[in-house]
């Protein structure tokens, strides 16, 4: 393993560790975030609050969008990271271990050792509740959250609790994420050299990642136009219609949390199953994941499938399009363990989980056999809902997003919030 050069020009950071840390500052190390900004702009905000900060940089990409002090660069192998990681929470007397996702590889071995040595684990994801929110967990999220399954157990808790204030929409923009996508992944690819033992969780090379995400963005007005047809006419013809939104196919949610190997699987099942029972007079909308990296063409993919089944005059693909608009006038959602399914629990609209996920609660999903949801589906209990919303927040959630300057202000500052266990911070 080897010391970037932000840590070589910073004496401080070498000597982190070797004294008691002064009241109130707590030793944070930041594992792997997202492909963009938002570590940085957290790292500066914790350090601006007095706390010491480290990253762990674990190819180009970590390190072009850190640019802090107390950089590492971890370049040995997946297999000696444990013991290397051990090493560093004894060498800096890290408090508290910040990442994005708790199935990486990497963070996977991490966590394990953070649990044995009581150190705090705080992981970021997507926003059990969209849109605006940002889920920030201790422990683990998803599949590994340890909040309740039981739906009493919320209404219980949401009892105690003090209404929530107003809450704003923050911007998101697409391209924006397209182009930091990009540039992490032409880091990654001209720094290999310097990070020898660098493994990605991600299937692809990162020069047919960028491809994709660059093939997107050039294709950008044609999806736009493509999405805005299907859902006019789907309103003007007043067609009842399932959704089905799709999910990362190198999402840890499909790999590790779902019975599916990868999101192929969960089409042929879904839409074998629409169409051997659901009723012949409504259709299936297909939504495209908005993060999808372009590499595989899904609706070509879903084309095909539905072609097989008998049903490629009742099955619509959606490219581009606000999933809040189309999740609204559904008969129902058929998600694996997406997101968006809160969403559409927000909206009354009946959902069924096909893997594991914290709201697959009694009282708001279809807890039946898929092949009974197209006919039996039944929409969620309002007020549980809002019981488990309430709690959501209070417990995990904190408001903004990752991909406008206005949505990461946001996020960092609840984010630090909540760290210090300060109330939520006003919009």
């Amino acid at each position: 393993m080897a010391t970037g050069r932000d840590e070589h020009r910073n004496p401080a950071a070498a000597k982190a560790g070797t004294g008691d840390a002064v009241a109130g500052q707590r030793n944070v190390m930041l594992l792997q975030g997202l492909m963009g900004p938002f570590f940085r702009k957290l790292g500066k905000g914790l350090i601006a609050r007095g706390h010491k900060v480290f990253k762990v940089n674990f190819n180009g990409g970590d390190r072009a969008y850190w640019r802090l002090p107390n950089g590492i660069d971890y370049r040995g192998t997946l297999a000696d990271w444990p013991d290397a990681f051990a090493g560093l929470l004894t060498k800096h007397q890290i408090t508290d271990v910040i990442l994005f996702g708790d199935c990486r590889d990497h963070h996977m071995g991490a966590v394990e050792i953070c649990r044995a040595r009581n150190v705090a684990i705080w992981v970021f994801e997507e926003g059990y509740i969209r849109p605006d929110w940002v889920t920030l967990e201790n422990g683990g999220v998803n599949g590994h959250s340890l909040l309740s399954r039981d739906p009493e157990w919320y209404r219980a808790r949401a009892a105690d609790l003090p209404p929530l204030t107003q809450h704003q929409k923050v911007p998101s923009s697409f391209r924006t994420r397209a182009v930091q996508g990009l540039w992490y992944n032409v880091a990654d690819v001209l720094t290999r050299w310097h990070y020898p033992g660098w493994q990605t969780h991600r299937p692809w090379h990162p020069l047919v990642e960028g491809v994709g995400w660059a093939r997107k963005l050039m294709r950008r007005d044609e999806r736009r136009q493509q999405g805005a047809q299907l859902l006019a006419r789907l309103k003007e013809q007043k067609t009842g219609y399932f959704l089905f939104p799709l999910q990362l196919d190198s999402d840890a949610q499909i790999r590790l949390h779902s019975p599916f190997a990868g999101m192929i699987e969960a089409i042929k099942l879904v839409l074998q199953s629409f169409a051997e029972h659901a009723p012949p007079d409504v259709r299936l909308v297909v939504k495209e994941h908005p993060l999808d990296n372009g590499v595989r063409d899904w609706q070509l993919e879903t084309a095909d499938l539905a072609q097989r089944f008998g049903i490629a005059d009742r099955v619509d693909y959606l490219a581009w399009g606000d999933i809040e608009a189309i999740a609204e006038e559904a008969l129902g959602m058929v998600t694996v363990n997406s997101t968006s399914g809160t969403l559409a629990l927000a909206k009354g609209v009946p959902v069924i989980v096909l893997g594991k996920a914290v709201y697959n609660v009694p009282d708001l999903t279809f807890q039946d056999d898929l092949s009974r949801f197209w006919t039996q589906a039944s929409p969620p209990d309002s007020a549980t809902f809002a019981a488990f919303r309430r709690v959501l927040i209070d417990k995990c959630l904190i408001p903004g997003g990752f991909f406008s300057e206005a949505a990461l202000a946001k996020v960092v500052s609840h984010a630090i919030a909540r760290f210090e266990g300060c109330p939520m911070v006003p919009d």
